[in-house]
């Protein structure tokens, strides 16, 4: 199949939404979009992809990945397109590379290195200028939150104080210029500095704009598992007091007190939504996860330097020690700067490294902290509070919709540099195969729902999350009865098995389960009264 625009999609079966399939049917595309879905038929003219009996869905759109800069590499792609993934949302946990100046683009690339590193080629600008920079020159299409983080840091700089009245102005002017240049919505992260830092009239300001706008305010909780509870309820107070939409990033925690917070708002007119991923671990920063607040960690230089400041060293000391039950959770996922005499420790147990080194783990955790300079991810179970049966709980409520939390290598790392977290490569066929084939929770229409239509509406991205006519032909063939992740802890960027042929605004993306070189994706702008229409997808 060339790169050319499809005309037809023949032979493809639908979701219904009681939860049968069609007969099959042919799905016509004209310049981009859906035409009509008719029975299907060999007579048709034009540029016919077979669809040989798969079920066909919308594009499905991760709706929390860290892939702004990492979706210009050709694995990446492949590693989305092999899942369905036609759309990401990028920006979350309130640090993203627009609206900023090049310091602060540059703060976001350097702080958040092991989770969405530096930008090739951005440094600095506004949100349209972002988002304009991958039209046509990547396969699948990009849309991005307004990060508060990035904001605060760009206007009050990384001190560990209240922003002045007339900071939060600035701040709020920011944010809606963001999202007038077309971003989703607006994002906060508060487990990060130095958001963690900002009082609650900085954050009823900025997060009401996203309200007045429509669109809703993303964050990253206080706290999840044992303190997901009285995190939620911090968002959910937020909320009420702006009027805002909200939607949780990778909600995960005990699923009884979550669900019934859920419920109680939902009941109460809370517009609230959720995103999660199906595993058991996470992935973050080895800085996030083991330094106390108390270190200067907005700036990644000055943090690297108070870890070896005399003055510090019993109070750090003290901390580390503290994590006693972390460790053994602990898994080196990217680990820079290490000397070659310290060997590889991407994929192995912090606690191991740390054996192997004839040091306590908390001295291990230091020493990679320093050479990284605190650039170092991990991946690290849960607690005992998360479950599978929690995970499978919030994966079935009607607020629920997918998300990776993808964390790829660094753009310019080779392909086989660290062991990241596999959720990049399987995270969205796992849902398919566990709660489709495997539990039977989900039909093939709701699949569609969490997988696409739900992310659809919450971040206004127009024409997509249906297959319909009028939609954009973003269009993903699935094999029902073979669809599911491969990727492992061990093997993590095993791409996934049963999605071989995936269109973008009708042109073929992948075919035969490799990339064609098309590359129709783009920008993608909310859709709402106050700005713009969606453009043409063509």
């Amino acid at each position: 199949m060339s790169a050319r625009t499809v005309d037809v999609v023949r032979g493809v079966v639908l979701p219904r939404p009681d939860g049968s399939l069609t007969s099959p049917q042919d799905v016509l595309l004209d310049g981009g979009r859906l035409r009509a879905v008719e029975r299907s038929s060999h007579r048709r003219g034009g540029t016919v992809l077979d669809g040989g009996g798969r079920l066909v869905l919308p594009g499905f759109v991760d709706a929390h990945v860290h892939g702004g800069a990492a979706v210009l590499e050709p694995e990446v792609q492949h590693a989305l397109l092999r899942q369905g993934i036609t759309a990401i949302v990028t920006g979350a946990d309130g640090v993203g590379y627009a609206p900023s100046d090049r310091t602060s683009a540059a703060w976001a690339g350097r702080y958040f290195a092991g989770i969405d590193g530096e930008h090739p080629r951005f440094d600095g600008g506004s949100v349209a200028e972002l988002l304009a920079g991958y039209d046509g020159t990547i396969p699948v299409s990009v849309a991005a939150l307004v990060p508060h983080g990035t904001l605060r840091r760009t206007v009050v700089g990384v001190d560990r104080r209240p922003a002045t009245p007339a900071e939060t102005a600035t701040m709020v002017a920011l944010a809606r210029q963001g999202l007038a240049d077309g971003a989703v919505g607006l994002s906060t992260g508060f487990e990060y500095v130095p958001a963690a830092w900002a009082h609650e009239d900085e954050l009823r300001a900025v997060v009401a704009v996203a309200a007045e706008h429509g669109l809703p305010h993303v964050s990253h909780m206080r706290g999840y598992e044992d303190r997901a509870v009285p995190a939620l309820e911090e968002l959910l107070r937020l909320a009420a007091a702006t009027g805002a939409a909200t939607h949780v990033s990778h909600l995960h925690g005990p699923a009884a007190p979550i669900v019934a917070l859920l419920d109680a708002a939902r009941t109460a007119g809370t517009d609230v939504t959720f995103d999660s991923y199906p595993y058991l671990r996470g992935c973050s920063l080895l800085s996030m996860v083991a330094l106390p607040t108390w270190l200067p960690l907005a700036d990644p230089d000055a943090t690297a330097a108070a870890l070896d400041a005399p003055a510090h060293a019993r109070r750090l000391r003290a901390h580390l020690d503290e994590l006693a039950g972390l460790w053994p959770r602990v898994t080196l996922a990217w680990v820079p700067g290490l000397a070659p005499h310290e060997g590889d420790v991407a994929g192995r147990a912090l606690v191991d490294v740390a054996a192997r080194w004839g040091v306590p783990p908390s001295e291990a955790a230091l020493r990679i902290l320093r050479a990284s300079r605190l650039r170092a991810s991990c991946v690290f179970a849960q607690p005992p509070t998360g479950t599978a049966a929690a995970v499978r709980a919030l994966a079935n409520h009607p607020a629920h919709l997918a998300g990776s939390d993808a964390i790829y290598q660094p753009v310019g790392a080779a392909a086989t540099e660290g062991r990241p977290h596999p959720r990049g490569w399987g995270a969205f066929a796992r849902f398919l195969a566990e709660h489709v084939r495997g539990t039977g929770d989900w039909t093939w229409h709701d699949a569609a729902e969490h997988l696409s239509g739900r992310a659809a509406r919450r971040f206004a991205l127009a024409g997509r999350g249906r297959v319909a006519p009028g939609a954009v032909a973003d269009l993903v063939l699935v094999d029902p009865d073979a669809v599911a992740d491969r990727a492992t802890y061990e093997a993590p960027r095993a791409p996934a098995f049963g999605i071989d042929d995936v269109l973008v605004a009708g042109q073929p993306v992948l075919a035969g389960g490799e990339l064609t070189g098309a590359r129709p994706g783009r920008g993608l702008w909310a859709a709402a009264a106050t700005r713009p229409q969606e453009r043409s997808p063509s």
